[in-house]
């Protein structure tokens, strides 16, 4: 099993900046793909990014491209999303999610991932 904790969340002012982490522990696999999703009140739960540690590889909704990065750090199992320009609508719960296996391309759908985090409250005023 893998335990997936999401950390960085807070209260921005709009223009400004957070960073995210989620750190992974448990039977890890250090070639999946990790991503991050949201989840505004009384809406789906949405893709935001996500990255293959197996190839390198990015994929982003076009609503934070440009706007959103994002990394890993193997030796601490770590993902990070670095969300610069942000915007009230950038307003959500955001949650980690991890794979087992490899991807070429990281998913964006939720039944594309197999594990989550708990979520971590992300507030952007304007």
């Amino acid at each position: 099993q893998v335990q997936l904790v999401e950390s960085g969340g807070g209260l921005v002012q709009a223009g400004g900046s957070l960073r995210l982490s989620c750190t992974a522990s448990g039977r890890t696999f250090s070639s999946n793909t990790m991503g991050w999703f949201r989840q505004a009140p009384g809406k789906e739960r949405e893709f935001v990014a996500a990255i293959s540690r197996s190839h390198g590889t990015t994929n982003f909704a076009d609503s934070v491209k440009g706007r959103f990065t994002i990394s890993t750090d193997d030796a601490k199992n770590t993902m990070n999303l670095q969300m610069n320009s942000l915007k009230p609508e950038d307003t959500a719960v955001y949650y980690c999610a991890a794979t087992r296996g490899p991807r070429i391309v990281p998913g964006r759908g939720k039944n594309d991932y197999d594990y989550w985090g708990q979520g971590t409250q992300v507030t952007v005023s304007s």
